[in-house]
């Protein structure tokens, strides 16, 4: 479906963007991949790194809708990887990740109903599920804009969200801090017993494909990837390091969710993925296609990130980090 296509992915040079532009230009044949983003330097420095004839760089932000209305005319998928992300940093700058998170969405959507774009994907967050923190609940308010949004598009647009969990050695993470670091003899931990999804950067990509191959309108794909304790993480990366107990940050959980009791009702297993189906906007045939495929799920059930039977042990999370430890 990518071949002679157009994508346009909002983000672009964001650790989730530049891989997945790497991606989709070593594994399809699009037409043309245009990089959205707002800083001139990042764009500068993806162009000598990726000098594929097929891309190309658009300097912008999603908080101008205008600006989006001319950078989606002629475009066939949207991948909206934008946002404000640092959890602790968006507590003392609400607005911003308001106007980014939210407002941005918003546009992204409306500029995408108008220029006709076949499919558009918001890239989410667990931190969106039942949410403590700013960050979180611009999460939610966006998921529920691109659900929302199927109707307003006469089926024309489609809208649908991934959602997943930290990403190893993405770029802010304490996994890239602490290698770039070089092993430093003192941490700080915020909690040992703390727990967190973990997903690699190819497997989000992989996530990513999944949805835009599958996507009728409105569904949510959550990924069955692995959780680990914090203080098993530092076991890994900083084993000789001396350890500080500082507690949890302002807008931080102990565990994270994926996927509420509430949300299981109206999902399915389908493969290594679940999809939240939609309830407010619905496809002809979607839940026919879904449960015919997909399994569903069992009473009671939730995805969260303190299920022992889903727990990396300390040698496999070394094994899934190997590359970004040399």
């Amino acid at each position: 479906m990518f071949n002679n296509k157009t994508i346009l992915i909002t983000g672009g040079t964001g650790s989730f963007g530049k891989n997945f532009a790497k991606f989709l230009l070593e594994n399809h044949q699009p037409k043309k991949l245009i990089i959205f983003s707002r800083d001139e330097f990042k764009q500068y420095e993806m162009q000598k790194e990726i000098t594929d004839p097929r891309i190309r760089f658009f300097i912008g932000d999603v908080r101008d809708l205008p600006r989006l209305h001319r950078a989606f005319a002629g475009v066939d998928i949207v991948v909206h990887a934008a946002a404000l992300k640092q959890v602790p940093i968006l507590e003392y700058n609400p607005f911003e990740a308001v106007k980014t998170n939210i407002n941005g969405s918003q546009n992204v959507i409306e500029a995408a109903i108008d220029q006709k774009v076949s499919k558009v994907l918001l890239v989410s967050s667990d931190k969106a599920v039942q949410p403590i923190n700013l960050y979180g609940a611009t999460k939610l308010a966006a998921e529920k804009l691109f659900v929302a949004a199927n109707a307003y598009s006469s089926q024309k647009t489609v809208f649908s969200s991934v959602r997943y969990g930290n990403v190893v050695a993405s770029r802010g993470s304490i996994i890239e801090h602490l290698v770039k670091n070089g092993r430093p003899e003192k941490v700080q931990i915020t909690h040992p017993e703390m727990t967190r999804f973990w997903i690699t950067l190819e497997e989000s990509c992989e996530l990513v494909m999944f949805a835009l191959n599958n996507m009728e309108g409105g569904e949510i794909f959550v990924p069955r990837i692995p959780t680990l304790k914090i203080g098993d993480l530092f076991k890994v990366i900083a084993p000789k390091a001396k350890k500080e107990i500082i507690g949890l940050r302002p807008g931080e959980k102990m565990h994270e969710i994926l996927l509420t009791q509430d949300e299981a009702l109206k999902a399915v297993a389908l493969g290594n993925y679940f999809v939240i189906l939609p309830q407010l906007v619905l496809r002809d045939g979607m839940f026919k296609k879904y449960y015919q495929t997909g399994k569903k799920l069992p009473p009671r059930f939730q995805f969260t990130s303190d299920i022992k039977k889903i727990r990396l042990t300390n040698a496999k999370f070394k094994e899934k980090i190997k590359a970004y430890l040399i």
